[in-house]
């Protein structure tokens, strides 16, 4: 993974990126052993070195300001990485038999930094975010009655994308956490990787079925539910005009 831009489905990223992490793999059995390390790019200085971080990592991504690296593993609590000191700022647990899933650094609305935070419960797939000043949770959303294998947030920080072992992607609203679009069995198997266009307007995703697709993220016409409101006092009006021409209300 590359701090800045990066599009790993294109094989894509800005030249401007100066830090590299990668998951160290046993060449013997090519499992995650659950090294990480981080090098300067184009160097490859290593900046940071952490045998066992975790026992297998599944997840890693950067702030956009390249500052922090959060990262977690196939159990125990997720942990961000403060990149200059090399030191774990925080550690952040899971709760109530949650299992952390995907992580990623974005922002909302507002310009604060988040942490979204993908989770397996028993009602399926969920997705928390935390404060990235206080590391508290600020919220908890249920996505999906499936588990999230992917996760990924556009550029803006307005769409969160998410892909289930059954081949859905669920594009989120970040501002209202509410299900944007849903394309059910876009892909026959798990989906493994999401991508935004630089513009947020189109979704790329891959799965584990060897396809890849770009979904087109429509937006949402503003003012409807003020349509509702305005056809509902229409009905009332036209309601109340027959009572009074029947002599039923006076």
């Amino acid at each position: 993974m590359v701090s800045g831009e990066t599009s790993p489905l294109l094989g894509h990223y800005r030249t401007s990126s100066t830090k590299l992490c990668l998951p160290r793999y046993d060449d013997s059995s090519s499992l995650q052993d659950g090294n990480l390390r981080v090098f300067k790019w184009p160097s490859m200085e290593i900046i940071l070195n952490e045998s066992k971080s975790h026992s297998t990592v599944k997840d890693l991504h950067f702030s956009s300001d390249g500052k922090l690296l959060v990262s977690l593993g196939s159990g125990g609590p997720c942990r961000v990485w403060d990149i200059s000191s090399s030191i774990v700022l925080t550690s952040l647990p899971n709760e109530n038999r949650e299992t952390f899933s995907c992580c990623r650094f974005s922002q909302i609305s507002d310009g604060t930094q988040v942490l979204y935070i993908a989770v397996v419960t028993d009602k399926g797939g969920s997705i928390l975010t935390w404060n990235t000043k206080t590391w508290e949770r600020m919220s908890s959303k249920h996505i999906t009655r499936d588990t999230i294998s992917a996760l990924n947030v556009s550029a803006d920080g307005k769409y969160l994308a998410c892909g289930t072992p059954s081949g859905d992607i669920v594009i989120v609203n970040s501002t209202n956490m509410r299900i944007h679009t849903m394309v059910k069995k876009a892909h026959l198997g798990i989906v493994t990787a999401l991508a935004f266009s630089p513009d947020s307007r189109t979704l790329a995703s891959i799965s584990l079925d060897s396809s890849a697709r770009v979904t087109k993220i429509e937006e949402k016409k503003e003012g409807g539910f003020n349509l509702w409101i305005a056809m509902f006092i229409i009905l009332v009006a036209i309601a109340i005009y027959f009572l009074k021409v029947h002599g039923i209300l006076k």
